[in-house]
């Protein structure tokens, strides 16, 4: 097997003895753990230790992996710049995960280089396997803000590439676990923190990867999570294949959680095919609510299909209800994909001659225009979730306080600056944060005077 093993392991660096000078103590039983993973891969002998790391260089919509022969980096940002790396990248092996992903067209590869400099993330696992393996090369893969599913798919990417070179590879997963765990921690305290904690731990030590995309993103944000995302790639890397897990040790001790088990394939397994079995299950969840759709999500799907796949733009059907045809008005479409918005664009006022086409055009834009999101791809149809609102006229008012997120939508105005945001969306539960988001939509900072006014909205799923 390409990969020989993968480890979840977290990375403070007040773990290394120089840098927490005698505050490491604090944090032994997680010092033992690393100890003991450092020995098992010393006893594999890898030829590559792979480290997926959430603070190497992180793109929104790209996976970095670290270019070039060799890199370096030491502590010295942590006072102690005695402590100093200096590794060989594995750079075939590199080479061939870029083949592969450009193959497939996934977007992986050594664009975008910020930082050469190793990140603590990667350096706090290479101290303790240092003092007792050094014959490897090293691959460094940065995260991204694409989905879990993504990530899953790097790890799957990963190992056919360490596969068809034959490396004897061992994968850590670095990634600290909730920094929201107690309120005398550096990010203070939340109750999805400690919540965070029991299910990854529990999740990691059955090696249940599975349920590692039932973790939401709004959940993981509010937990302030480091890894989860460093540890759905590694399980990635074992799609299909039975694991053995290890719990090794989990500390809340400064208000941040830190985690290590070990994991071992065991053979083939089709059963754990874990990303195949969540895109059917969503793909029938999808399919489900798409036979509930009203005319107005109907149309807007119809549209967004027909310019995915033909680049074509659908003429107005016959037989839609009388608002369609006969009515104008601002409308917005939004696309969501498991869970994570997609695609979002839409009029204040309207722009065509009926309801009808304002929602088909705005349906093209939603899947090909949205600034913040690559261009919809035909094999994301099937898990698409759509919905319309459509816009009543807006009503000037004098303050925040005439506000309420969950019935009102806002538009803030300075000269030719103008942002709106939609209500009842999900995080933004006050007119102040309300207003706070469409102020930065519309690049006016929080002191410039704005004239507010609200909307109402009619929302179709």
């Amino acid at each position: 097997m390409p990969i020989l093993a993968a480890f979840m392991v977290p990375h403070p660096p007040l773990i290394v003895p120089q840098v927490g000078r005698g505050g490491e103590k604090e944090i032994e039983e997680t010092r033992e753990a690393y100890e003991t993973i450092a020995r098992e891969i010393a006893a594999l002998k890898p030829d590559t230790i792979i480290i997926s790391s959430p603070h190497a260089t992180m793109y929104a919509d790209y996976f970095h992996i670290s270019p070039g022969r060799k890199a370096q980096g030491s502590f010295a940002s942590f006072r102690a710049p005695e402590v100093r790396f200096r590794e060989e990248y594995d750079a075939e092996l590199v080479s061939e995960i870029e083949k592969l992903a450009s193959a497939a067209g996934f977007p992986a590869g050594t664009l975008g280089e910020r930082d050469r400099a190793l990140d603590h993330g990667v350096m706090v696992p290479l101290w303790f396997v240092r003092q007792f393996w050094q014959d490897y090369r090293l691959l460094r893969v940065g995260l991204s803000g694409l989905p879990l599913t993504e990530h899953y798919a790097l790890g799957q990417l990963i190992r056919r590439a360490a596969d068809k070179l034959g490396r004897r590879a061992v994968w850590i997963a670095s990634g600290d676990l909730s920094h929201k765990l107690q309120p005398h921690g550096p990010y203070g305290f939340a109750p999805e923190g400690p919540e965070y904690d029991v299910r990854i731990m529990d999740v990691c030590s059955r090696a249940a990867f599975g349920e590692l995309f039932d973790f939401s993103e709004d959940f993981c944000e509010k937990a302030a999570e480091c890894g989860h995302r460093s540890f759905v790639m590694m399980a990635g890397a074992f799609d299909g294949l039975s694991v053995e897990a290890r719990q090794l040790s989990h500390q809340d001790v400064t208000g941040v959680g830190y985690g290590i088990c070990t994991f071992y394939p065991k053979g083939e397994d089709p059963s754990r095919r874990f990303l195949d079995s969540y895109l059917q299950s969503k793909a029938a969840q999808a399919l489900d609510k798409r036979r509930l759709e009203d005319p107005w999500v109907k149309l807007a799907r119809a549209s967004l299909e027909a310019w995915v796949r033909e680049k074509r733009t659908i003429a107005l059907p016959e037989g839609l209800p009388a608002p369609l045809r006969d009515s104008r008005a601002g409308a917005f479409v939004s696309v969501h994909e498991n869970g994570r918005l997609r695609g979002c664009i839409g009029t204040i006022a309207p722009t065509c001659a009926t309801l009808g086409e304002e929602i088909i055009q705005n349906a093209v834009s939603a899947a090909s225009r949205d600034p913040r999101f690559e261009p919809i791809r035909p094999e994301e149809l099937p898990y698409l979730e759509i919905s319309v609102d459509v816009l009543g006229a807006p009503e000037d008012i004098s303050s925040e306080e005439e506000l309420d997120v969950k019935r009102y939508g806002v538009i803030v105005t300075r000269g030719a600056r103008r942002g709106l945001l939609l209500p009842d969306l999900e995080g933004v539960d006050t007119p102040e944060a309300q207003v706070a988001i469409a102020r930065q939509k519309a690049g006016i900072a929080q002191g410039e005077a704005v004239k507010l006014q609200r909307f109402e909205v009619v929302r179709h799923h």
